[in-house]
């Protein structure tokens, strides 16, 4: 599938075939095509928690995810979170393959520009997480999958489930699997007259 079909046909399907698995290769590709995303200074802050246990889903669909279908019928449940000290956990790696004078001028950047700054931390995190996230489910999309992207549930209460470090930030979750109903209509974009500035307000 060509990448603009993707992005026109790309919905968020809420029904799903609950008896439907992804292969272990199939995972493994759309997990390695979503880490080519971009992120600032190649810091790769997404951790993605691949929610798999039955029983896990459930309790999050019940408790905690307003009874949405899709967080157990979907044939993978993807639970976005960011490290936000990922800056300052062993910055070299993130370089380890470029020529030696680019890896040191911009690990040196690295420390200046993130520290003190946590408000700037969080958002990079969640910048990353949507990056990722948009890659994750156009991958999807050209593989065949339907997706849905849902922050419809219990922040804390799930962040509780998962353990989630406090230094990590809960982004949304994204459903992948065979949708089984159309979406909705489009309920319209935006004219480009209304969205796009030219060099100022």
């Amino acid at each position: 599938m060509e990448t603009i079909d993707a992005i026109y046909q790309r919905r968020a399907v809420k029904q799903f075939d609950a008896g439907h698995q992804l292969t272990a290769e199939e995972e493994t590709k759309l997990l390695e095509a979503t880490i080519q995303s971009p992120t600032s200074f190649n810091i790769q802050h997404w951790r993605f928690v691949i929610l798999r246990d039955p029983e896990l889903r459930s309790k999050i669909r019940t408790d905690f995810g307003n009874d949405q279908a899709q967080m157990t019928d979907a044939s993978l449940l993807v639970l976005m979170t960011a490290d936000v000290k990922a800056w300052e956990k062993d910055p070299g790696r993130y370089w380890a393959n470029a020529p030696r004078e680019v890896a040191d001028l911009l690990v040196g950047w690295m420390g200046p520009f993130h520290e003190g700054r946590e408000w700037l931390q969080r958002d990079e995190a969640q910048r990353s997480i949507g990056m990722a996230m948009q890659t994750l489910m156009l991958t999807a999309k050209s593989m065949g999958y339907d997706s849905c992207p849902m922050i419809g549930f219990d922040i804390d209460e799930v962040a509780k489930l998962i353990n989630l470090p406090e230094d990590h930030v809960m982004g949304p979750m994204v459903a992948i699997g065979k949708g089984t109903k159309d979406p909705w209509p489009k309920p319209g974009q935006l004219p480009l007259s209304e969205l796009v500035v030219e060099n100022s307000f």
